[in-house]
């Protein structure tokens, strides 16, 4: 029995998962967590053998709890979970210790198989991020060790809104979203340009030139 700890902080997300996984005779949930904080905390209390792991997580995200479990907890494999197909971005994960990197839009079929992989000692990667590394040579390199992040029309707007301190329910009101939608986005972006605040944002997007 493969035992697995889904961390996540979207509930329904969870749900989803531990659905799938009731579906299969050889994978068991034994605990969830909504914040990379509460799974470290699990993983020194239960036994668990695959960590699924969200990257955009408020407090600690998904890389520096990928670092810690690498470090503390050395013989659980990590299968990330994201929305993020950035080649640079999953580069980095996998040298960090991660062992698989699916995408959430990924069928369930993918999903339990990937766990088995991972949990067997193989690399696991959604079809979309697989084409990445599939690229031939030259534009693999671009997309894997190109300096200049890459940002979305979205992102780019959202960002220039934030250097113009404006505030996330000023960005919403402007854009016509949702705050939910601007605070995802804000966390895509820091985790884009490897910022840790707004402070931060705004000097890279100033050295990227992307404002």
């Amino acid at each position: 029995m493969i035992k697995i700890l889904i961390t996540d902080d979207h509930q329904l997300v969870i749900d989803g998962i531990q659905l799938m996984l009731a579906e299969a005779d050889d994978l068991q949930c034994v605990g969830t967590a909504n914040s990379g904080e509460r799974a470290l905390e699990l993983l020194a209390t239960t036994s668990t053998d695959v960590l699924l792991l969200d990257i955009n997580m408020p407090g600690m995200d998904g890389l520096e709890t990928c670092r810690r479990v690498r470090r503390d907890f050395p013989s659980v494999k990590i299968l990330m979970l994201s929305m993020l197909r950035e080649g640079s971005l999953v580069k980095m994960l996998l040298n960090e210790g991660a062992s698989g990197y699916l995408l959430k839009n990924a069928g369930k079929d993918e999903v339990l198989e990937a766990i088995r992989k991972v949990h067997r000692g193989e690399r696991a990667l959604s079809s979309e991020v697989l084409d990445i590394f599939l690229q031939p040579d030259a534009e693999k390199k671009r997309l894997m060790t190109s300096p200049f992040p890459s940002l979305s029309r979205r992102e780019k707007q959202i960002l220039q809104l934030i250097v113009d301190e404006k505030t996330t329910g000023e960005i919403a009101e402007e854009l016509f979203i949702s705050f939910g939608t601007v605070e995802t986005h804000r966390r895509n972006i820091l985790m884009k340009l490897s910022a840790r605040n707004t402070a931060g944002l705004v000097k890279a997007a100033i050295e990227y030139k992307l404002i």
